[in-house]
């Protein structure tokens, strides 16, 4: 293996610095835990060991501190090389925090039912829960949904608008996009027991702010997959589209029974890489669907009026709309999605 990128190097010194300044202000060993998902035969629990002022329970309760600015977010100080230990049901299994203080484990031979479940963290002292939702191997049906730009309005990745919408505005002053939580309420009420998946490119720091969004909005519960800002070993920077493509090609190995609806906007790569996936797994998409942007919308997401959208035929059934309204009104016409017969 080659040396540690520069980048990684730095990022450790500076994460290295700031868990010594925080630790001298009294901050303490926290478990974030995050929402997972798995299915009689596993579990996937995620997390990350941080230093931080608050409690876990603080970080991630939709109806505390909802006017904190997103920069609080990034104050912790991300603890490498701690020995985590995980249960849930009758499975336990330790494993130690990476360099951005993550563990990313799969639990087998857990003995639960489906369902939602809670898997126990323990660092230490510290201690947390992570929501897990089991899927029945008879489930036919789920979402996955992009966040930014589909769910809440950010206009990513333009630099200047979204370092002010992630690091200085208050989170309960973002906007939502209308009709796409009683888009996703009304699709799993026809088909009951079916997976939701949030898949981003945004920082795991922001779970706990996405979670309170999304709760706060009526969103579904559900499993969040997002990814870590900093350099890797051997990059300075992190690929959005290929973390979206490998945990797609994640789920449909976990689930091929499966058939996913993904749901996106066109300011980003979101219609490419589902049309790329639809094209590889055909067997494992029911529809995608597109939120389209308006033309302002679409200078602050990519700097061009123009939408990333291709135009390209796509492999499968695609909708398309403004909003959730018009994008319900599109995928009434498959009519398996609103009889609950998808999943059967």
């Amino acid at each position: 293996m080659g040396s540690k990128h520069p980048a990684a190097h730095a990022e450790d010194a500076f994460n290295d610095a700031l868990g010594w300044v925080l630790g001298k202000r009294g901050f303490r060993t926290r478990v974030l835990a995050f929402a997972g998902y798995g299915s009689p035969r596993f579990a996937r629990v995620m997390g990350r060991i941080v230093l931080s002022r608050h409690d876990s329970e603080e970080l991630i309760d939709p109806l505390n501190e909802q006017s904190r600015r997103g920069i609080r977010a990034f104050l912790a100080a991300p603890q490498d090389d701690q020995l985590v230990t995980v249960q849930l049901g009758d499975a336990q299994i330790e494993v130690v925090s990476d360099r951005g203080g993550y563990f990313d484990v799969v639990l087998t031979d857990h003995g639960l039912a489906s369902g939602w479940h809670h898997a126990r963290i323990t660092c230490g002292e510290a201690r947390s829960t992570a929501p897990i939702q089991l899927i029945s191997d008879e489930i036919r049906f789920g979402i996955v949904s992009d966040i930014d730009d589909t769910c809440l309005i950010t206009s990513l990745p333009r630099p200047m608008i979204a370092a002010y919408n992630t690091f200085v505005r208050v989170e309960n002053t973002r906007r939502v996009v209308p009709g796409m939580s009683a888009l996703y309420r009304s699709l799993l009420a026809h088909n009951p027991g079916s997976p939701m998946v949030y898949l981003s490119t945004g920082a795991w720091n922001t779970a706990p702010n996405l979670t309170r969004f999304l709760q706060r909005h009526g969103f579904p519960n559900g499993a969040l997959l997002l990814t870590d800002w900093g350099a890797t070993e051997t990059s300075i920077f992190r690929s959005g589209r290929e973390h979206k493509r490998t945990q797609l090609r994640r789920l449909a190995d976990e689930f091929p029974n499966i058939r996913w609806l993904l749901v996106g906007d066109d300011g980003q790569h979101d219609p490419a890489i589902y049309d790329e996936f639809a094209a590889d797994h055909p067997a494992n998409v029911r529809a995608i669907a597109i939120r389209q942007l308006t033309v302002t919308q679409q200078m602050l997401s990519h700097g061009t009026p123009v939408s990333r959208d291709d135009g390209r035929e796509s492999p499968t059934f695609k909708a398309e709309g403004a909003d959730g309204y018009a994008l319900f009104e599109q995928l009434a016409q498959l009519r398996t999605l609103m009889t609950g017969k998808s999943h059967a």
